[in-house]
């Protein structure tokens, strides 16, 4: 099984708008997640020039875009992903 995408934009307003804390997103990730899901940070997402997409900071989890991304919305997003 493939495992699930998680990019954390680092770009100057995400980081400002919280990304710096989800970078830590590991840390809080539950046991049974910890193995299925990759993190990576990106320099720009480029969702912030996009107003559908809402406010910083961003996230993609296997691409879906995640706007006002908390560790909450995160972990909400990869379980449906793995359902």
């Amino acid at each position: 099984m493939d495992k699930v995408q998680v990019k954390i934009c680092v770009g100057t307003t995400c980081y400002v708008m919280g990304a710096a804390d989800l970078q830590e997103l590991e840390r809080f990730l539950p046991d049974d997640l910890k193995d299925k899901v990759e993190i990576s940070g990106s320099p720009c997402l480029g969702l912030c020039r996009d107003e559908n997409y809402g406010s910083a900071p961003f996230v993609t989890v296997n691409g879906e875009a995640i706007a006002n991304a908390d560790v909450n919305s995160i972990i909400e997003t990869i379980r449906k992903k793995l359902t």
